[in-house]
């Protein structure tokens, strides 16, 4: 039997250079031998260059990691000896988790991993996908787990867009496949985690962590989206309710809005994925999936109605909608329910305009099929939508808002962030 790599001797391979794996290799390779891998030759160059596209992490940054090189020949990993996975792992069309990031990542590692090797797994999964998916295929290596090789699970906790928060203020949950393995994995991440490790008892355990993590902000956003729905019906204003709510101290301030993106709106669906697969249906977790997911619906059809209520008729209306990315000073756009919003009005023969300063407009129209507009023109629109809480849309006065729109125009405030004297309604 074979024993896992020295904790002080480890040549690190990150699988996967995205909004995880970026800086974990940075982090790393700031102290150790650290190779960064991403099936993308053009995301590699970039960051050769001190370019990262996520705008996650700055040149300084990448330049400071002088043990940290990269590639897009996985062939280059071969020397390594812990390879740590952070691929993504999204849902299909019929949200089911889509695991085949995971499974081409396992599989290219499986030609690659020596005896005494370890494989960190850092993606959301759901409970046991490490030992039931991903070993299975890491043993076509010929080699056997736990024998002669070992994994680890260690849940990726980064938040896109939050410069207060960073990979090593954040706790990091830990695990391995056998107790000397999770000292292992516990030690490594020990050394560029400032804020502290939480070794889980089992890979499974620490599984389950993470995926229950963003299901409970997404059970809580759902009660309060259906509470904004139903207040909407009932003439309150969501916002007072919660400001008088929230002087109890034990209410929790979770607020309205569009839930997207590649964790909260997608990690519920693998847990009640497994969960189905054993026989219990998850009622809860799916119905706050459902009010989140009719969210973005809900506020085009808002916005039509207060038009309507103005003698402006949404068909042939020009509405402009501020930010498209999932959250707030951040460029992501996948899985974004913004495009709910826009679907929505256009669908009632709004013509809608978009802009964000921070999406990528080549990749917008890649992946939703319309143009991004670089400026909003003055005085043009019927209707004005702040979906997305970027700094650059939060500082707006009611002046600065109001000069966008005609005479009358319909202010709508999904995120309630700007005056309230500049806004006729919110979510």
């Amino acid at each position: 039997m074979h024993a896992p790599p020295d904790p002080v001797h480890v040549r690190i391979g990150i699988i996967g250079l995205g909004y995880v794996g970026l800086p974990l290799a940075v982090a790393f390779g700031r102290e150790r031998d650290t190779l960064g891998f991403d099936i993308d030759p053009v995301r590699v160059d970039e960051l050769r260059r001190g370019v990262d596209r996520t705008r996650e992490t700055e040149a300084s940054e990448l330049t400071a990691a002088t043990h940290l090189r990269f590639t897009a020949d996985a062939s280059d990993l071969s020397p390594c000896n812990v390879y740590i996975v952070t691929v993504p792992t999204p849902i299909d069309a019929q949200q089911r988790p889509d695991l085949r990031p995971l499974q081409a990542a396992s599989e290219t590692l499986a030609g690659l991993i020596a005896p005494g090797d370890l494989v960190i797994y850092e993606s959301t999964v759901y409970p046991g996908t490490t030992e039931e998916v991903c070993v299975p295929i890491l043993e076509r290596s010929g080699l056997r787990f736990n024998v002669d090789f070992f994994c680890g699970y260690s849940p990726e906790r980064i938040n896109p867009g939050d410069r207060r928060r960073r990979l090593a203020d954040i706790p990091k949950v830990t695990s391995g496949s056998t107790p000397d393995v999770a000292a292992v994995v516990d030690a490594l991440y020990a050394g560029i985690v400032t804020a502290g490790t939480h070794r889980a008892p089992s890979i499974r355990v620490a599984e389950a962590a993470k995926v229950i993590e963003n299901i409970q902000r997404d059970v809580n956003i759902g009660l309060i989206n259906e509470l904004a729905m139903m207040f909407e019906r009932l003439g309150i204003d969501t916002l007072d309710v919660l400001e008088a709510a929230g002087t109890k101290w034990n209410f929790l301030p979770f607020r309205p809005g569009l839930v997207g993106g590649h964790c909260i709106g997608v990690d519920p669906y693998y847990l009640t994925h497994k969960s189905e697969s054993v026989g219990y249906h998850p009622e809860l977790i799916l119905a706050a999936r459902g009010i989140n997911n009719r969210v973005g619906a809900h506020v085009a059809l808002r916005v039509v109605r207060l038009l309507g209520e103005r003698g402006k008729p949404a068909a042939g209306a020009r509405v402009l909608v501020l930010g498209l990315t999932f959250k707030e000073n951040c460029p992501d756009l996948r899985n974004s329910r913004v495009v709910d919003v826009i679907d929505g009005l256009r669908t009632a023969g709004a013509e809608v305009d978009v802009h964000d300063p921070w999406a990528d407009a080549d990749e917008a129209r890649a992946m939703f099929g319309f143009d991004t507009v670089q400026a909003p023109r003055a005085g043009h629109y019927d209707a004005i939508v702040l979906a997305v809480a970027h700094a650059a849309f939060r500082d707006w006065d009611a002046d600065a808002i109001r000069a966008l729109g005609r005479e009358d125009a319909v202010i709508y405030d999904v995120k309630s962030v700007w005056p309230r004297d500049a806004v006729d309604d919110r979510l």
